[in-house]
């Protein structure tokens, strides 16, 4: 599956993502986008967050802001 804005994906999982099939989730950083998916379903769907929007996110979950 192509992603717009990504010509060649390089995938990452994330440190939180476990091997026990739990909270897979993987990202690759374009130009202008960054992608997110699940990765235990690879051609899945997938979301396109703009790299300042991403970033922004970030700062906000490493300060946790969404903790529960």
């Amino acid at each position: 599956m192509s992603t717009p804005g990504l010509s060649a994906p390089s995938w990452r999982k994330s440190s939180y993502s476990d091997s026990e099939g739990g909270n897979c989730v993987e990202v690759a950083a374009g130009e202008s986008v960054v992608a997110v998916r699940d990765s235990t379903d690879p051609d899945g769907p997938r979301l396109l967050i703009g790299r300042a929007a991403f970033a922004a996110l970030a700062l906000d979950v490493r300060a946790g802001r969404y903790d529960r």
